[in-house]
């Protein structure tokens, strides 16, 4: 919960962003030691921060480096540990300051690091959701249905990359930050995309994932108020997660769009996602493939059900999506909006065609659609079929068992 933080002010500190990583796993490897014996500190991150800081120290000492970066860090670790339980017997020192209006700069410097133009697009998504998102090489390839072995060799690149460049940790100048941006904004999606719908696991959302992409998101937005994009993805993130308290049952099972208590949907949330959208439009230069997303939620938030959404508005926001931002995921998601609307008919031959071209094969997003379109259409056994191939295909427990349901449904 707070690697982020404290991988962002090690990494201020020392100015080295795969020596922050090292020493605050380091700190944490002590940690496993010392609080079962010792108990658990006050403060656990300032323990961590401490600790880690210790563990760079010595890797200048042992570097032969007692240069001036040295000096800086020992002339702030003598102001002290002893309040953090991290100090050796004697010592006098006492805890790092943990100022929390720094920490949003560190965790932004942090980001903005990751996402530098000497990396390629992919190295930087790879990266930044490993170093700031805290997931797994494993969900990161989930995420983009590629190799965990490719995944872990684009952070190792994007790490060695920066080094070798000799890339400062801190914010960019205002002018330098917009070549950036669309990184940053890619990996904060791909973040809240996984707390929104965990693609493995027995949870179906990722609360502490999402929220945290929400709260980067509201502190980009107050950083770059000019940016209607930022803007579209925090109305994106607020108006999604304000349906997370209906999305899942007393036993943390899937509840369906058609099958949710909209009472339940967290208002202030939709309030806070709509003003978002409203300054993303109030830019007057169109919406970016954020905002209309955001306004596709927006419709579902002001339906008050399926049947009464507005399914044809969808549809013309997933046509202007899908030529601003072309993806496989995209045109599946306009044929549901088209099956919604017009009938499943029609839709049914747009996912064929999509399934033509192998874009989406090895996801069980594509079978999942097309077992829901035959079943409408009443062709059961190939519905059955589909819908258990896409339970093979599904990482995530809670979502395969709606789908193993629809399948038996069907038997």
């Amino acid at each position: 919960m707070e690697a982020a933080r404290i991988v962002g002010a090690l990494a201020r500190y020392t100015g080295d962003f795969a020596l922050a990583e090292d020493v605050a796993q380091e700190a944490v490897a002590e940690a496993l030691v010392a609080w079962p014996r010792d108990g658990a500190p006050a403060n656990p991150a300032g323990w961590l921060t401490a600790t880690a800081r210790r563990r760079a120290i010595d890797s200048f000492r042992r570097r032969s480096a007692l240069d001036e970066r040295y000096a800086l860090l020992a002339g702030q670790l003598a102001e002290g540990e002893a309040a953090t339980g991290a100090a050796a017997p004697g010592d006098r020192t006492q805890d790092l300051p943990w100022d929390p209006d720094r920490i949003d700069d560190d965790v932004l410097a942090l980001m903005f690091t990751a996402c530098h133009p000497v990396l390629s697009p992919e190295a930087r998504v790879a990266l930044t959701l490993r170093a700031v998102g805290g997931l797994s090489s494993q969900e990161i390839a989930r995420a983009f249905l590629i190799p965990v072995p490719t995944v872990q060799a684009r952070i190792t690149r994007a790490k060695k990359t920066i080094a070798a460049a000799g890339v400062p940790f801190e914010l960019p100048p205002p002018q330098e930050r917009r070549e950036r941006l669309g990184g940053v904004l890619s990996v904060l999606y791909v973040i809240f995309t996984e707390g929104s719908t965990a693609t493995s696991g027995d949870h179906l959302l990722r609360p502490d994932l999402a929220y945290e992409a929400v709260r980067l998101a509201r502190v980009l937005s107050a950083l770059l108020p000019g940016e209607p994009e930022v803007h579209g993805l925090l109305a994106l993130c607020e108006l999604t997660a304000a349906r997370f308290p209906a999305r899942t049952g007393p036993d943390g099972e899937a509840v369906l769009l058609e099958d949710q208590d909209r009472r339940r949907w967290d208002r202030s949330a939709i309030r806070r996602g709509l003003a978002a959208l409203r300054r993303a439009q109030a830019a007057g230069r169109g919406l970016g493939p954020y905002g209309l997303q955001a306004a596709i939620a927006a419709c579902h938030a002001a339906a008050p059900s399926v049947p009464e959404t507005d399914w044809e508005r969808i549809v013309l926001l997933y046509e202007a999506l899908g030529r601003v931002a072309p993806s496989p995921v995209v045109e599946l998601n306009r044929a549901v909006a088209v099956a919604m609307a017009g009938g499943p008919r029609q839709a049914l031959s747009m996912v064929d065609d999509l399934a033509a071209t192998g874009r989406l094969s090895g996801s069980y997003l594509l079978p999942s659609v097309r077992g829901e379109l035959l079943t409408r259409l009443g062709r059961t056994a190939e519905a059955r079929a589909e819908l258990e191939l896409a339970a093979r295909l599904c990482g995530n427990v809670r979502e395969r068992a709606v789908l193993l349901r629809k399948a038996a449904a069907l038997t």
